[in-house]
């Protein structure tokens, strides 16, 4: 079968694909509601709820279970990279006036969104023995549509007046590029893994970009950044120790109790 005929063929399945690129549109435009609307300390904080939420999508949609210490340190997680990208506060002026209760309701809409668009999709993605690349170009064609749609209500007649690649420098494409690798990457690491160990992942390469900040660019290491690494180095420890096996306890347990019965 061809690629046409794998990508285009079903339009149920690339209907299917269209759910989460809508959510995950919906997601983008309702983040940068909220950060409009939010200080951005605030907005570091409540936006990482993303890594619970999607811990807690898993446990629903897929009828996965986490063990107490999992979710203990998926909350660890959260707060790890919440230190990690702490900025203390400066005192600018204000620009335009805030709506505090929009930005509260854009970020939980943001973070509800995360949750169950990347758990969809695995969901999507393990459930049928298509090949990962026809999904991800199933979804990508879905995505163009929605942001074209988005483009031209948002800023069509400068489209139409400039040109679509108007402004796109070298730099723009290969910015492009790069996130293009990391959405091919980050469907391998979901086909393969789950969506909280993709949260883990991303945070860990948090922590090795920074590192790396400072080894190519001087920046300097501070007490929030190291604490944020250290709770998010503990937390991966946790989250992939084994979960402790009751089954091989209870049998012996049973034989104590039933030796214990026969030589009263």
């Amino acid at each position: 079968m061809s690629l046409k005929e794998n990508v285009l063929g079903s339009p149920k399945e690339l209907l299917k694909l269209s759910v989460p690129s809508v959510v995950y549109a919906v997601q983008n435009n309702m983040a940068f509601l909220a950060l409009s609307n939010l200080d951005a300390a605030v907005y570091q904080v409540t936006y990482q709820l993303k890594i619970p939420c999607t811990a807690l999508c898993t446990v629903l949609m897929l009828n996965r279970s986490l063990s107490r210490l999992q979710w203990f340190s998926v909350f660890m997680l959260c707060g790890g990279v919440t230190l990690v990208q702490w900025k203390p506060a400066q005192a600018t002026k204000v620009q335009m006036e805030q709506n505090p209760l929009l930005g509260f309701g854009a970020i939980a809409i943001a973070v509800l969104c995360s949750g169950f668009a990347g758990v969809y999709f695995e969901k999507v993605l393990k459930s049928s023995d298509t090949s990962l690349w026809v999904r991800n170009i199933q979804m990508y064609l879905s995505g163009i549509a929605v942001t074209l749609l988005g483009v031209y209500t948002a800023e069509g007649a400068q489209v139409i007046e400039k040109g679509f690649f108007y402004g796109y420098t070298p730099y723009v494409w290969f910015v492009i590029f790069l996130s293009s690798v990391g959405g091919l990457y980050t469907s391998v690491v979901v086909k393969y893994t789950d969506n909280i160990l993709k949260g883990f992942s991303a945070a860990a390469a948090i922590v090795l970009s920074t590192v790396a900040s400072v080894v190519l660019f001087g920046l300097q290491i501070t007490i929030t950044f190291s604490l944020g690494a250290l709770l998010v180095c503990v937390s991966i420890y946790l989250y992939g120790l084994p979960r402790q096996d009751t089954t091989k306890i209870q049998p012996a347990e049973t034989k104590m109790s039933k030796g214990n019965l026969t030589s009263v």
